[in-house]
């Protein structure tokens, strides 16, 4: 017998408007972004200025949706959404990748350090905080009952 919990995607209802658990792992994972890495450039662990944080912000953001959305229609789904291009955008109904996030920020990270040059310092903090945010949306995953598996014989 498989034990399946009975919980609700809703975090918070806010006036009429559904607050989701995937947009609340979200937003803490870029809070816990921002706050972790200017802690770790204030204890010199890194050879950045706190104000290129606050600009790449912006980028990681971004990557992390677009490429999150991009990678689940690519990846997951191309065939409907080549017949239905409009539901590409409806990010609200669902359907983001890990993988396609992982790319995105990749991609965000090449493209703002060919103005700053800090490719390798911002990789290195970049994967200091992304755990957290990635184990955020492992939560979420697990309160909507996904990732549970393939049914076996």
């Amino acid at each position: 017998m498989i034990f399946e919990h009975n919980l609700t995607p809703v975090a918070l209802n806010f006036f009429g408007i559904n607050i989701y658990w995937y947009s609340l792992s979200y937003l803490f994972g870029f809070i816990f972004f921002i706050h972790y890495s200017k802690y770790l450039i204030k204890k010199k662990f890194f050879h950045l200025e706190l104000r290129l944080i606050d600009n790449f912000l912006g980028h990681a953001i971004l990557g992390v949706i677009l490429g999150g959305r991009l990678g689940y229609v690519f990846f997951y789904n191309f065939d409907f959404y080549l017949q239905n291009p409009f539901e590409i955008v409806k990010i609200w109904k669902g359907g983001m990748s890990f993988h396609g996030g992982l790319l995105g920020v990749l991609i965000s990270m090449i493209i703002f350090s060919k103005n700053t040059k800090f490719f390798f310092e911002l990789s290195n903090i970049v994967s200091c905080s992304a755990p957290f945010g990635i184990f955020l949306g492992r939560i979420a995953n697990f309160i909507n009952a996904e990732l549970i598996g393939r049914p076996t014989s």
